[in-house]
């Protein structure tokens, strides 16, 4: 494996990511910012290894003298498991230099021009799909997409998802896939050589949904520890949920509160998750009491699509919860309503009108999040 190296006018050593090869488990590489005089230092402990082709960085060069911070190697976005704290604040800085690049120059970069980005949907999306395809044209690169790849692809012929990936990517440089199966994002990761982002599996995760809440959540209420949440709605099937309580764990006396018909409650695998990790949760059904508690009330659609026949099942859980001005007006002046989108009718559209109601400044973020992204899984940092 050949790797190239230049340096910045900053001193920067700048280092061409390896395409990815498997047997596949995330690897983080880091890059060091630091002076020129400590390159060779850094050259002489990085370690290269060709097994499966697989790019190994060395714990010694994470202790070099003089380095101001430290960045991380993505190679997919899979899970909300996969990032910590730190990986966290520096996707979050970049996404911040992806905003100024929105609000000048004409809300354009050209950074990723040469690049393809292939949107492969087996499920519907406005937000998502749209939101990866703005991000990728306002960096300068180009888009493939299919909107219904479950209806109108090889897919409908029988093609497995392995030999559709195998494809796609000999036309593009990174897939961004939205799957109606739970764990499809980690198969296609673990068949492809390019990137590969999750941008929903099924009731599974959706973990670029999470980045960007998260990222809202720290804009809006300017911090992320101490924090108290309520996560309202469909709990059982809303992988927008599920991600945001992972990424929720991460940071210091979070609690988190779950309000939601029976039929949808929170899973068991959550709840051990966050108590394993030593944050406190609780169940409630009194709405108002909890959205008088909280800084965040984000509530979800009790989603059809997941219901299958059980239609019974569905009338009995929809409009039970709905946030409205009397919900609104019970909670505290700096909190906000977030929502993932698309909404019915759980959140009237009184609402819209509050300043509290963050679920379309939330949806701008993803914007943000996904350029910040697509910079960092092409060019690194």
């Amino acid at each position: 494996m050949t790797i190239s190296a230049t340096f910045s006018s900053h001193g920067k050593i700048l280092m061409s990511p390896p395409r990815k090869s498997y047997s596949k488990q995330p690897v983080y590489c880091k890059s060091i910012y630091m002076s020129k005089s400590s390159s060779v230092e850094l050259f002489n402990q990085y370690r290269m290894s060709t097994n499966s082709n697989k790019f190994q960085c060395s714990a010694r060069a994470l202790e070099i003298e003089n380095k101001s911070s430290t960045k991380f190697h993505l190679d997919d976005i899979i899970e909300s498991q996969q990032f910590d704290r730190e990986t966290l604040s520096a996707i979050f800085e970049v996404a911040r230099e992806m905003e100024k690049i929105e609000k000048k120059s004409m809300g354009r970069s050209e950074i990723l021009k040469g690049y393809l980005m292939a949107t492969l949907f087996y499920e519907p999306s406005t937000r998502t799909r749209l939101s990866f395809e703005s991000a990728m044209k306002r960096l300068g690169g180009e888009v493939l997409t299919t909107e219904n790849a479950r209806e109108f692809s090889s897919a409908a012929k029988g093609e497995t998802l392995e030999d559709t990936i195998r494809t796609v990517e000999g036309y593009s440089d990174i897939i961004v896939m939205r799957h109606f199966e739970s764990g499809a994002a980690r198969r296609a990761a673990s068949t492809a050589s390019i990137p590969i982002i999750n941008a929903g599996d099924g009731p599974g995760q959706h973990p670029t949904q999470a980045l960007l809440d998260v990222y809202t959540i720290e804009r809006e209420i300017r911090k992320l520890d101490g924090i108290k949440v309520a996560l309202v709605g469909d709990l059982a099937y809303g992988r927008t949920v599920r991600s945001l309580a992972h990424l929720l764990a991460k940071y210091q006396d979070v609690k988190i509160y779950f309000v939601s018909p029976d039929v949808v409650k929170m899973k068991d695998d959550i709840k051990d998750y966050l108590t394993s990790m030593g944050v406190q949760w609780e169940e409630s059904a009194d709405l108002i009491e909890v959205a008088s508690k909280c800084d965040v009330v984000y509530q979800t659609r009790i989603q059809r699509e997941r219901f299958g026949e059980r239609v019974d099942l569905y009338e009995e859980a929809r409009g039970k919860y709905i946030v409205d001005m009397s919900i609104v007006n019970a909670m505290q002046k700096h909190a906000v309503v977030m929502h993932p989108l698309p909404r019915l009718d759980e959140i009237t559209v009184d609402v819209d009108a509050d300043p509290r109601a963050a679920y379309f400044r939330q949806a701008k973020n993803g914007l943000y999040i996904r350029m910040a992204l697509l910079k960092l899984l092409l060019l690194g940092w």
